[in-house]
């Protein structure tokens, strides 16, 4: 069995772009920004951008681009295509990009308010909450109570 799946939650690093397929159907194109917040080696909080191409097709192409504009915060749910092309100078090179199958839009409230709207209205920006790679509480958790939790095969299950 094989599976190829994606899902991504992270603001629109561009504006949508609609092109058109020479069979008329709508293909809009756009990069989503994703972070992960990690502990380095010294036990640094470090922050890391990854941008993502995604295509949408048809409806879907529709929609994006009626919908998203940059920086809005959107759910892609897809799958992985890698191609390859020449260049110029018959240089071979590859792209990955993520053919969207379904996407969710944020509420309403996250897309219509602007900065400025909100700064009137003294509200705070709503964001999706960040949780990062590691468990920072992790090292809060006694040895002995891990070790509780494991399983050992041949004293705990009974068959």
């Amino acid at each position: 069995m094989n599976f190829n799946k994606v899902f991504l939650l992270g603001n629109l690093a561009t504006d949508v772009e609609v092109r058109t397929l020479p069979s008329g159907q709508p293909v809009a194109s756009f990069r989503v920004a994703t972070n992960r917040i990690f502990k380095d080696a010294q036990g640094n909080l470090k922050k890391e951008a990854q941008f993502h191409n995604v295509v949408a097709f048809a409806r879907l192409a529709d929609i994006a681009s009626k919908y998203l504009s940059k920086g809005n915060i959107v759910f892609i749910e897809g799958r992985l295509n890698h191609r390859s092309y020449q260049d110029q100078n018959a240089t071979k090179k590859y792209w990955t990009e993520i053919i969207a199958e379904n996407l969710q839009l944020p509420p309403k409230k996250w897309t219509t308010e602007t900065s400025a709207e909100m700064n009137q209205s003294n509200e705070t920006e709503k964001e999706v909450p960040i949780i990062p790679e590691e468990d920072p509480f992790d090292e809060e958790i006694d040895q002995s109570t891990k070790k509780s939790n494991t399983i050992n095969i041949e004293e705990d299950l009974p068959f």
